[in-house]
């Protein structure tokens, strides 16, 4: 089992970066693939970014790619997720996820309790 814990959230202007945290405690955080999600008041649920085991393999929706950085440092147990860019529609609370799988999943299995990233026009 893991536990994780987000960190990195905060109030910033359009246009402006934001870099997150996902710290995961348990012995086997290689073994995990990790995902990032966001959900608005109102909206659902919705998958961003995915990175398997290793940090070799990606996914990113539609509407971050090319804005967001997913990445990996499984030396200290930690997940990122760079934000660039930031738009006020990107306004939600951000959760990271895991899954125990070595490719990228789109399922998850364990979670965050979300970090709050507001984005001022």
């Amino acid at each position: 089992q893991v536990q994780l814990v987000e960190s990195g959230g905060g109030l910033v202007q359009a246009g402006g970066s934001l870099r997150l945290s996902c710290e995961a405690s348990g012995r086997t955080y290689t073994r995990y693939a990790m995902g990032w999600f966001r959900q608005a008041p109102g909206k659902e649920r919705e998958l961003l970014a995915a990175i398997n085991w290793s940090g070799g393999s990606t996914y990113y929706s539609d509407s971050v790619k090319g804005r967001f950085t997913v990445s990996r440092d499984n030396a200290k147990n930690t997940a990122y997720l760079q934000m660039s860019s930031l738009k006020p529609e990107d306004t939600a609370v951000y959760i990271c996820a895991a899954r125990y799988a070595l490719g990228v999943v789109y399922e998850f299995s364990y979670w965050g309790q979300g970090t709050q990233v507001t984005v001022s026009s």
